[in-house]
């Protein structure tokens, strides 16, 4: 019996003190921990040298490739940094990390309980986080990636890209840009004229309106006479020296409608009476065919492929009073100022260049010469609002519609089109500009200025759209295409017409009415 006792004694005393003594060891020396530590990397060590070391290293180059290894090839962008929070957040995690050593270096015996702060205190500090730093989580990043590549400069040009791009049907126009105005502009065109044998020419200049309302266009080696408000048309003339001749340009008097030059592929320049129906005269000096012809009253320059300008005085018969040489390729685009004082010339050496009026002889500069262009310098033209003020348009290669002063010859704005710029025309009524465009879209634009926010695109040409012509009340403007078609739209409102719901019926379904495709021969 005693003994029994004694041994029931004895278990019950070892199996308390086993009890007490595990819960002392969840806490281990530090040389224990230490003396584990040692253990283990000893282990890993084998087991890399072992059999299954192979897997082992792929198991570890995982693990770092899902770490991200590579982000050592990023280079960080510091201008959009904040150096503020990135010290804050660095400071965040070395006090985290102190935290942590403190916590190994405590006794062997004692162990404190781990400081933890309360949910209000928690809060409080990531509301003063927030207020003081923005900082609203704690993903805040010390280096910046996000920045995007510099955009190219403006003079970068990708041809594969220009020739062959696609588009979406064309880009779609903002909100803000369409209530840049208050009328309704048609996008189908009111009247469509078939003009077979146009030549695919862009240094030509084949379609002028005088202010008779008469429109000429050349159509291969014959000038024919549309009149808009009776629909008449009538064969001007025919230049037939051989077949391999043509009519290069066409340019109305300014005023009286009665007279009209002609520039032809033999480099001679032609004056006409309308009403007469006979040459008046014929004018030398090029040596190639006349692609450009400009008006200023009784004076007519013309340019032609030789790379020269002449200006003819049409009233007497020694008619050149002065030869401007500044291009070292074919004119192709020539365009007095309203006020007469300034004559721009574009060239397919990519230069505009600016000449006075009181230019004579053939030793003169010009004013200034302007190479900011990449390409032929076709589309010119002068703003009815601001004096001094022209607008040019470049080539395939170049895409661009930059805007001058000629006074200063200073460069006040430049915008990419995206795509070849043939023609410019501004609105009488108000700052605005339309262009017409070639490769790849075939379409016109109505830019508003100064701001040149697109309000507008018309598309109906299959071809690039090579020339434009104003109508003499500033209302429509009929373009020229090498689809061999003449289309004329309604896109320039005169002052004081409505824009209401029911004149935009009306344009529309005049606009259906004339829709039809008439033969101009």
């Amino acid at each position: 019996m005693t003994t029994s006792v004694v041994d029931y004694e004895n278990l019950m005393s070892s199996g308390f003190s086993d009890a007490n003594s595990s819960s002392f060891r969840t806490v281990r020396p530090r040389w224990e921990r230490k003396k584990q530590q040692a253990q283990m990397s000893g282990v890993n060590e084998n087991s890399l040298n072992g059999s299954d070391g192979s897997k082992r290293l792929q198991t570890l180059s995982s693990s770092r490739s899902a770490f991200g290894s590579s982000s050592d090839r990023f280079i960080p962008n510091r201008s959009s940094m904040d150096m503020e929070k990135a010290a804050y957040a660095m400071q965040q995690q070395q006090q985290s990390n102190a935290a942590v050593v403190s916590d190994d270096s405590s006794s062997e015996d004692e162990h404190e309980p781990e400081f933890s702060e309360t949910e209000a205190g928690e809060e409080y500090k990531n509301v003063l986080k927030s207020a003081m730093l923005g900082i609203d989580g704690d993903d805040h990043r010390v280096l910046s990636f996000k920045e995007k590549a510099p955009a190219p400069k403006g003079d970068t040009v990708n041809n594969l890209q220009i020739l062959y791009s696609s588009h979406n049907g064309g880009s779609k126009l903002s909100k803000t840009a369409k209530k840049l105005v208050n009328r309704h502009i048609p996008s189908a065109p009111s009247r469509i004229l078939d003009a077979p044998d146009l030549l695919d020419d862009y240094y030509l200049n084949l379609l002028s309106w005088s202010d008779t309302n008469v429109l000429s266009v050349a159509l291969g080696q014959t000038v024919y006479l549309w009149n808009a408000s009776s629909g008449d048309i009538q064969e001007l003339c025919t230049y037939d020296r051989n077949d391999e001749s043509y009519i290069s340009s066409v340019s109305w008097v300014q005023q009286g409608g009665a007279h009209i030059a002609l520039g032809t592929s033999d480099g001679t320049t032609e004056l006409w009476d309308v009403h007469a129906g006979k040459k008046l005269r014929t004018m030398d000096g090029h040596s190639d065919r006349v692609g450009a012809l400009s008006w200023n009253q009784h004076t007519l320059s013309s340019g032609g492929r030789d790379s020269v300008v002449v200006n003819h005085d049409v009233r007497v018969a020694r008619h050149k009073t002065a030869i401007l040489s500044g291009h070292e390729q074919e004119i192709c685009g020539l365009a007095w100022s309203p006020d007469g004082s300034t004559l721009a010339s574009g060239g397919n050496d990519n230069k505009l260049c600016l000449w006075d009026a009181s230019t004579t002889g053939s030793s003169s500069s010009a004013r200034f010469t302007l190479t900011e262009h990449q390409a032929a310098v076709k589309a010119l033209a002068w703003s009815p609002h601001e004096r001094n003020l022209l607008a040019t348009g470049g080539g395939t290669a170049d895409r661009c519609i930059k805007f001058w002063n000629s006074r200063t010859g200073a460069l006040l704005n430049s915008i990419d089109t995206g795509s070849q710029v043939c023609g410019l025309q501004w609105n009488p009524f108000e700052k605005e500009i339309l262009s017409s465009h070639g490769f790849a879209r075939n379409q016109l634009c109505l830019w508003k200025y100064p701001t040149m926010a697109k309000v507008k695109e018309l598309d109906g040409h299959t071809a690039r759209v090579l020339h434009m012509a104003c109508s003499p009340d500033g209302s429509t403007v009929v373009s020229a295409a090498a689809d061999e078609t003449l289309r004329f739209w309604n896109v320039f409102a005169p002052p004081g017409k409505s824009g209401s719901k029911r004149s935009s019926d009306s344009q529309g379904a005049r606009s259906n009415k004339l829709s039809r495709t008439m033969h101009i021969r």
